[in-house]
């Protein structure tokens, strides 16, 4: 019987994820700014997340998204990373997430190659948005593969 190549549809979302995460730690080529500690994901939440590699975490994360959905910007990564707000006794809301956060994680894959700024085609009557670079989608399916070899 014959496999077919893996990609990055091919395998769980969680488990690539974390393989992704962890080689971005591993290659340090992530740069990791002071705040990183002290900084929240969203209006929404109340503390900083616990998990030390919540960054390396998020970055892969932004990666597959942008991997399986093309011409991603910074508005559209805020709706899909936001959440609902806790405001007491008055009813909950939805917030978007923080955008100095997510346009951090988008610069930093811009400087290693994995995506790039989309000015090809026009999405609901406007250019931009991101997409993943050849050497990104390289790099993506190798994790991938690694993962389904692994099973």
């Amino acid at each position: 019987m014959e496999r077919k190549p893996q990609s990055v549809k091919d395998v769980p979302a969680a488990e690539f994820i974390a393989a992704y995460a962890a080689y971005l730690k591993r290659t340090d080529k992530l740069k990791i700014p002071v705040w990183v500690d002290y900084v929240k994901t969203g209006k929404n939440k109340e503390l900083a997340p616990y998990d030390k590699d919540w960054l390396y975490i998020r970055a892969a994360s932004i990666a597959r998204k942008v991997y399986l959905r093309p011409n991603l910007g910074v508005k559209t990564l805020r709706k899909l990373y936001g959440g609902s707000q806790n405001n007491g006794t008055a009813p909950s809301h939805y917030v978007t997430a923080s955008g100095k956060l997510l346009r951090y994680l988008v610069d930093q894959l811009e400087k290693l190659k994995i995506v790039e700024l989309d000015h090809s085609e026009k999405v609901r009557g406007k250019t931009g948005g991101r997409r993943i670079t050849r050497h990104g989608q390289q790099e993506l399916d190798s994790i991938a593969r690694q993962l389904a070899g692994s099973a």
